[in-house]
C-alpha cells in the first residue's frame, strides 16, 4: 500500500524519521497517505467543530449537567434511536414523564428546570437511565458520558448515579514535572489489600503509596480504574468510560490518591481502554441506541471474536469526539499525568495481531493488514494531548514493532513517548519453563533485552500483571515453586531451590532494568517476590480471593527472605535516582561469554556486571571499559542485605589499565562470583 493518494501529504519533519531509519524511505507513500488522513481529520475537526479545544470538551455539552441556575440539561447522541427519555427516582420512575427532544445530526436533548425552590430537581446519589426506544423496543441504559455508577446490592447491572456532591475535592498540591526517566509502579487498588476483599481508593492511599514512595518509584500506573461490570476482567471490559470504578469508592477519593501521590513528587498514569469496549447493552455502550452501530462498526469490524467485545468506528465523528474528550477528561478532573494505552497492536491492524509473526518485514506494517482509522485515531490522540499538556505520558501496549510509534506526529509517527518491551518477559519465562541455568545463551539474551528500534523509547519490565494473571505464575514462583511455603524463613535452611531462586530474581530484575529500556515498570508485589499468581473471584473459583490480593505480611515480617528482594529493588532504584542510566542513551555491551556465563556493558558511565553461572566463580575476570580511572562498587547483590553470600568486597577499589580490551579502551579485573551481580562506578577521591 505504498502509493501516493490524492489525501497524502509529507509530514514536515519526515526526514528526521529517515535518518533514524533509512529503510523506511521505501513507505514514504504510505506514511504520507496516513498523514495526510490525520490532517484532514484535523481541518474537518477545525472547520466543523471549531477544533481541537472545544471538540475535546464534549463532557460539557453531553451527558446529564447541572445548570448554575440549578436546572440539568441532559444531552445524547442516539442517531438511530425513535425516542429518548429520562427516568429515576426524580420521577419516581416514570417512564414517558421526560422526553428528549430530537435535534440535528442524531443528538436528543432535555432541560430540566429548577424546582420551584430552586433546588435541583435530581439529588445527588439518586438513581437515573436513560430509556431508549427502537423499533418498538423500550430499553433502559446508561448515558455514554455517566460519570458515577453503581451495582446494587442485589443486581447484576449496573445503576446511573446522579453524582453532584455537596463538597467537592479540591486539588491542594501541583502536578510533577515529567520526571527525567520512568520508574513506573504498575497498581491494582482492587487487590492492594491483604485481606479477601475490593480494596478501596482510600486504603490504598493510606497504606500503599507510602511504601511505593520508599521503593524508589516515581510514577504510579493504576489499572483497571474506568468502570468494568466484571471485575475478573482485569478492567479490561469497560462499560462506562468516564466513570472510575465505584467499587473503590468515590471519585473524591479517587482526586484525595492521586493529589497524595501529587505531593510525594510522583505522576500517576491511567490504564486507558480505548482499543475495544464491553459488550454488555444494559450497563454499557453496546446496542446504545438500539442498533449495532452507533459507536462501533455495524459490520465483522465491529467485533473481537477473541476478547468478546465491540471494537470502535474511529472514522465517526462523535466517536472521536467520545474518546478523545474521554482523554481529556481523565487529565481535566483527576489530574491524570498520562496514560498507558491498552491493545495497541490490537488496535492497529484488522487481524488485531491474530496470528501474525511481525518478522520485521516493513510490509507487514504498512500493507493492507495495518489498520488506517486506528493509527489515525492514535495520531490525533498523541497530538492534542502532547499539544495541550507538554510534560504528559503516553505509552503504548504494542508488540508489533510499528515503525514510528513513537515518534512525533509531526514526523509521521504515532506520537508515542514510549512502547511496552514485552517480549523481554516472555524471554524470561521461556528460559525459566524450559532451559537449564547452564544451557541459558547469553547472546540471544543479551539480544533480546537490546532490540528496539533505535530512537524509539521502551519501558523494560521482567514481569507485569499479564505475567501473573491465571493460567501463569510470577517470576518468584517459577523460579522457587511451593518451595516458598516451607523455606523463606531466615531460621530455616537455605535450600539450593531458595537460594537459587533469589539469586536470579535480583539479576533478572536488574538486567532488565538497566539494560532493556528507557523506562523501568514493576507490578505490584514483585518488589519483594510476590509467591503464586493472580486469580480473581469468579464462577470457575467459587468466587474467591484467596488468590485476589497482595500478602504484604511476607515483606513486613523481618524473619522471612523476601525482605532481601525488596531492598534490592529499593537499591536498584535509588542507584538509577542518582546515576540516571534509563535516560543515558543505549547501553555498550562488551562482554557476552557463553560458557563462563559472564555480560558485561556501559551504560551511563557505570561498568555493569553479570555472572549467570550456577556453579563457577572468577577470581581476576578481565573487562573491557571505556573510561579510565578508579572504579567502585555502587549495587551488589551479593551483599547480606540482599541475602547474597557476601563474596565482594564493597569498599575494594578497582583500577584501569591503558590496553585495549574487547573493543573498549581500556580493561579493569574484577572477582565475579556465581549467580551475581554487581555495579561499578567512577571513583573520585577529591
Amino acid at each position: 500500500m505504498d502509493v501516493l493518494g490524492s489525501q497524502s501529504v509529507r509530514p514536515p519533519e519526515l526526514d528526521k524519521l529517515f535518518e533514524l531509519d533509512g529503510y523506511l524511505r521505501n513507505f514514504e507513500g504510505e506514511i504520507s497517505r496516513r498523514y495526510g488522513i490525520f490532517q484532514k481529520t484535523l481541518m474537518t475537526i477545525k472547520e466543523k467543530e471549531g477544533g481541537m479545544e472545544r471538540f475535546t470538551r464534549g463532557y460539557d455539552f453531553y451527558g446529564i449537567k447541572t445548570t448554575p441556575g440549578n436546572g440539568i440539561f441532559c444531552r445524547e447522541w442516539a442517531p438511530c434511536a425513535d425516542a429518548l427519555y429520562l427516568r429515576g427516582d426524580f420521577n419516581n420512575w416514570d417512564q414517558y414523564s421526560h422526553p428528549y427532544d430530537r435535534m440535528d445530526f442524531g443528538k436528543w436533548e432535555l432541560y430540566i428546570p429548577p424546582n420551584i425552590d430552586g433546588t435541583c430537581p435530581v439529588k445527588h446519589g439518586s438513581t437515573i437511565k436513560v430509556v431508549v426506544v427502537k423499533n418498538g423496543n423500550v430499553y433502559d441504559k446508561l448515558s455514554p458520558w455517566a460519570t458515577y455508577v453503581c451495582c446494587p446490592p442485589k443486581g447484576n447491572v449496573y445503576d446511573q448515579i446522579f453524582y453532584n456532591p455537596p463538597v467537592k475535592y479540591h486539588f491542594k498540591h501541583p502536578k510533577p514535572p515529567k520526571p527525567r526517566s520512568l520508574r513506573i509502579y504498575e497498581a491494582h487498588v482492587g487487590i492492594s489489600s491483604s485481606e479477601g476483599r475490593v480494596a478501596s481508593f482510600s486504603f490504598f492511599t493510606e497504606n500503599i503509596i507510602p511504601r511505593i514512595v520508599k521503593q524508589g518509584y516515581n510514577a504510579i500506573q493504576l489499572m483497571a480504574i474506568m468502570e468494568h461490570a466484571y471485575y475478573a476482567s482485569f478492567g479490561y471490559q469497560v462499560t462506562s468510560f468516564y466513570a472510575p470504578s465505584s467499587r473503590y469508592g468515590t471519585p473524591e477519593e479517587l482526586k484525595l490518591l492521586i493529589d497524595v501521590a501529587h505531593s510525594y513528587g510522583m505522576i500517576v498514569l491511567l490504564d486507558v481502554i480505548h482499543s475495544h469496549a464491553c459488550k454488555n447493552t444494559a450497563d454499557g455502550l453496546n446496542q446504545w441506541d438500539g442498533t449495532n452501530g452507533c459507536y462501533f462498526h455495524d459490520n465483522y469490524r465491529g467485533f473481537h471474536d477473541l476478547w468478546d467485545s465491540r471494537l470502535f468506528n474511529y472514522t465517526e465523528m462523535e466517536v472521536l469526539r467520545f474518546l478523545l474528550s474521554n482523554l481529556r477528561w481523565w487529565v481535566e478532573k483527576y489530574k491524570f499525568d498520562g496514560f498507558r494505552f491498552d491493545g495497541v497492536t490490537s488496535m492497529i491492524y484488522h487481524s488485531h495481531g491474530l496470528g501474525d509473526g511481525f518478522s520485521g518485514d516493513y510490509h507487514d506494517y504498512f500493507g493492507f493488514n495495518a489498520d488506517t482509522d486506528s493509527l489515525v485515531y492514535l495520531m490525533l490522540a498523541n497530538y492534542f494531548l502532547h499539544q495541550k499538556y507538554p510534560d504528559i505520558v503516553t505509552i503504548a501496549e504494542e508488540v508489533s514493532g510499528m515503525p514510528g510509534l513513537c515518534r512525533p506526529v509531526s514526523e509521521g509517527g504515532q506520537g508515542f513517548d514510549y512502547r511496552l518491551a514485552m517480549a523481554i518477559p516472555d524471554k524470561w519465562i521461556a528460559l525459566l519453563k524450559g532451559i537449564r541455568d547452564e544451557d541459558w545463551n547469553m547472546g540471544d539474551l543479551v539480544f533480546t533485552l537490546e532490540n528496539r528500534r533505535y530512537g524509539e523509547k521502551n519501558i523494560a519490565y521482567a514481569e507485569s500483571h499479564d505475567q501473573a494473571l491465571v493460567g501463569d505464575k510470577t517470576l518468584s514462583f517459577w523460579l522457587m515453586d511451593k518451595e516458598m511455603y516451607d523455606f523463606m524463613s531466615t531460621l530455616s535452611p537455605l535450600t539450593p531451590i531458595i537460594d537459587r531462586g533469589i539469586a536470579l530474581h535480583k539479576m533478572i530484575r536488574l538486567i532488565t532494568h538497566c539494560l532493556g529500556g528507557e523506562g523501568w515498570l514493576n507490578f505490584i508485589g514483585n518488589e519483594f517476590g510476590h509467591p503464586e499468581w493472580l486469580d480473581f473471584p469468579r464462577e470457575g473459583n467459587n468466587s474467591s480471593y484467596h488468590y485476589c490480593k497482595r500478602q504484604w505480611n511476607l515483606v513486613d515480617d523481618q524473619l522471612l527472605r523476601y525482605k532481601f528482594l525488596n531492598e534490592w529493588d529499593r537499591a536498584m532504584n535509588e542507584a538509577e535516582e542518582t546515576y540516571h542510566w534509563l535516560s543515558s542513551g543505549p547501553a555498550y555491551t562488551s562482554w557476552k561469554h557463553e560458557s563462563d556465563k559472564i555480560v558485561a556493558f556501559e551504560r551511563a558511565g557505570l561498568l555493569f556486571i553479570f555472572n549467570f553461572n550456577p556453579t563457577e566463580s572468577f577470581p581476576g575476570y578481565k573487562l573491557g571499559v571505556e573510561q579510565p580511572g578508579t572504579y567502585k562498587m555502587i549495587l551488589n547483590s551479593d551483599a547480606p542485605e540482599f541475602g547474597g553470600h557476601d563474596r565482594l568486597d564493597s569498599g575494594n577499589l578497582h583500577s584501569t589499565f591503558p590496553y585495549e580490551y574487547a573493543n573498549r579502551s581500556n580493561h579493569l579485573y574484577v572477582y565475579a562470583p556465581s549467580r551475581t551481580c554487581f555495579v561499578l562506578a567512577p571513583y573520585s577521591r577529591t
